[in-house]
């Protein structure tokens, strides 16, 4: 078996499978191409029983750290301030520890929670005193309403079975970024959503619903999974289906784990979109194997779970899949029921403010049957009255049944994505609203999603402050979807030299108020989707505040990756070249002299640096001006080669000297960080 073979099946360089051989055992050179099989196979038993002992090392490790973080006394412990509920994001955040780190810990202690999953004071108490911090509740901090929460799954599970009938199942398509989620939907429902888009990453929350054989089905679009995993998270169970799609040529990428974990544990069943099998890179088989290692095994090796071969660009087998859907919701077709009588009861899904409407929302109707006049009630308080209400396509509804996606007009401030809107029984039982302040600042104080800033220092081992440089940004963003999901991107960026800091964010136009906060903070003003409002424009050129707009995520997020990059600190490498000896100095020329020698060892270039030994002590350095052989000037000279060398430096080479040659190469630090790759 060729070497290179074996390594890529180990998932290994082939010079660092080469290095390890010897410590397992094997005597195989440093050069060697190919080994026999039989050798092969041991080294493939020897390899994995060394990564188990690894793997079994660096677990008891841990767990040894843990156990020595939770054994500190109170008094060593960091004190921390906890909320009475908060996201996963926003305790790893107070933690400033990795998001993945944090899930991690979560995991081990029996709680498969996603970045948006909230968590109780009590989960999180625990979790910080094993990671070494002292937990504190926040005081003066009303609870959510955890009632509120509930009462979908109360109302469904409640309904008297006479009067459940059948519904459109709802449906979430779900996937790693690039693998073609929006060009699936568009392909679906085959209208040309993506040229009213500004890329392929989906820009907002969306619900559509098509026919298919006489029978509905409802679409949800997510950007990522935050608006998905928020609306979970709150109690909701808003999908039937999933459609996990995964690139052909990509293959399982972190997303799409995340995607699984999160289907899986919401106990979603869901079906395989093997997407751009049109590229000559598709690996179908490669897939299906990656696939399986995360427990999806395809019906075609014995499992599952279906899994279609599709592409959204060329429309391949667009309609198979939504055949594998209705099976789907056949086999599902128990649990996929509602009663549509009695008063409406939904999910919010969409959420954000439109210059002419005010507050918008979308609501996708789960119990229930809303009607235009209805009211609005949001966490047991008055949230408006049903204006106007219109179906995905504009057209308008005079009343949404179950698994309707309805866009309502007539909020007097945005809900949430994830809030529970329920019609009341008697108005009378709903508290009124305390503020009557515009709903532009309504929304503003709604999307005030928690986000703590990386610290412009840190301690380092030596007790020394490791300064960090901070790029400061106020973002604002037309829907809650976005903000999130820009914020879910931010949240990745961990580094030792560089980090961003959410300065202000919030949902709307850029005010004055933004320019004014940015300039007295250093701070770039970033508008996904927005515009400047009123003189922010002027004012941003009057103070010479950066702002910057745009209509991609991706785009704002690599922009923001350079700017990171230009923070990093340069670093000096130093190459080193040959050496030369001094056999005469032939004379003084200005700033230097012309001198005589042999190139002993490697090369020497021109404009080289050089160090000046005598008697093996360095007493002086300089450049090389010009290399010349003859009459020939040379960009490089070779070892054993005798030429003549224009010397620049302050010290008189003389004859018995030795210079050593060296280059500097000034470059600046990658931008390394976890799962992160600019396109």
């Amino acid at each position: 078996m060729n070497i290179t073979e074996l390594a890529r099946r180990l998932r290994v360089r082939p010079e660092e499978l080469r290095n390890k051989l010897p410590e397992l055992g094997f005597s195989v050179g440093k050069k060697a191409i190919k080994i026999d099989n039989r050798q092969a196979q041991k080294i493939q038993e020897a390899w994995s029983e060394m990564k188990r002992k690894e793997r079994l090392a660096e677990k008891m490790l841990q767990q040894k750290t843990r156990a020595a973080q939770r054994d500190l006394p109170d008094s060593e412990k960091i004190p921390i301030t906890l909320p009475g509920v908060m996201t996963v994001r926003d305790f790893a955040s107070t933690l400033d520890m990795p998001v993945p780190r944090v899930m991690q810990e979560l995991m081990r202690n029996g709680i498969l929670a996603s970045i948006n999953e909230r968590i109780d004071f009590d989960t999180a108490s625990i979790l910080a005193e094993d990671l070494g911090f002292k937990a504190v509740r926040e005081e003066g901090v009303v609870e959510e309403d955890v009632e509120g929460l509930e009462k979908i799954r109360e109302r469904v599970e409640s309904e008297d079975g006479e009067n459940l009938l059948p519904r459109p199942p709802v449906i979430v398509v779900m996937g790693h970024v690039d693998h073609g989620k929006t060009r699936l939907l568009d392909a679906i429902r085959k209208t040309n959503v993506m040229d009213s888009e500004a890329g392929g990453i989906t820009q907002h929350i969306g619900a559509y619903q098509v026919e298919r054989k006489g029978k509905s089905l409802t679409f949800i679009d997510t950007p990522g999974h935050e608006a998905f995993t928020v609306m979970r998270s709150r109690g909701a169970k808003v999908a039937d289906i999933a459609i996990l799609v995964v690139a052909a040529d990509d293959g399982v990428q972190p997303q799409t784990k995340e995607a699984i974990d999160i289907a899986k544990s919401a106990g979603l069943p869901f079906i395989v979109a093997l997407n751009k099998i049109d590229r000559a890179e598709a690996d179908l088989q490669k897939v299906k194997t990656q696939l399986s290692e995360y427990g999806v095994i395809p019906e075609d090796w014995g499992g599952t779970t279906v899994m279609v071969p599709i592409s959204a660009k060329a429309g391949t087998n667009i309609e198979e899949l939504l055949d594998m859907l209705l099976i789907v919701e056949e086999m599902e077709k128990e649990n996929i029921v509602a009663n549509p009588e009695g008063r409406g009861i939904g999910t919010v899904i969409e959420s954000n403010v439109n210059a002419g409407a005010g507050a918008v929302a979308t609501v996708l109707v789960q119990s229930g049957t809303l009607r235009v006049g209805d009211n609005l009630g949001v966490r047991g308080t008055q949230f408006g009255r049903v204006r106007a209400m219109q179906n995905w396509k504009g057209e308008d509804l005079k009343e949404a049944t179950p698994s309707t996606p309805a866009m309502i007009i007539g909020w007097k401030l945005a809900p949430s994505v994830g809030d529970v809107m329920e019609v009341p029984e008697n108005i009378k039982d709903l508290k009124k609203m305390k503020s009557t302040d515009s709903s532009m600042k309504a929304t503003e104080e709604v999307a005030s999603i928690r986000h703590i800033g990386n610290q412009e220092t840190e301690e380092t081992e030596e007790g020394g402050e490791n300064k960090k440089q901070i790029v400061n940004l106020i973002i604002r963003a037309d829907v809650l979807g976005s903000l999130e999901a820009i914020l879910g991107m931010l949240d990745k960026i961990k580094h030792d030299q560089v980090g961003v800091k959410v300065v202000q964010k919030g949902l709307g136009n850029i005010t004055d108020t933004d320019i004014n906060t940015a300039e007295a903070t250093g701070s770039i003003v970033i508008g996904f989707n927005v515009r400047p409002g009123g003189g922010a424009l002027e004012l941003s050129r009057d103070k010479k505040v950066e702002m910057r707009e745009y209509k991609i995520i991706y785009k704002l997020f690599e922009d923001v990756l350079e700017e990171l990059k230009k923070r990093l600190p340069a670093e000096t490498i130093l190459v080193e070249q040959g050496r030369f000896g001094v056999l005469k100095n032939f004379k003084k020329i200005d700033g230097g002299w012309i001198i005589g020698g042999t190139v002993k060892v490697s090369k020497i270039t021109r404009n080289a640096k050089l160090r000046l030994l005598r008697d093996g002590e360095y007493i002086g350095e300089g450049s090389v001006l010009s290399l010349q052989l003859g009459r020939a000037e040379l960009k490089e000279v070779q070892a054993g080669q005798e030429v003549g060398l224009s010397y620049k430096g302050k010290v008189k080479p003389e004859e018995g000297d030795v210079l050593e040659a060296y280059t500097e190469k000034r470059i600046h630090n990658e931008l390394n960080i976890e799962g992160i790759s600019l396109r």
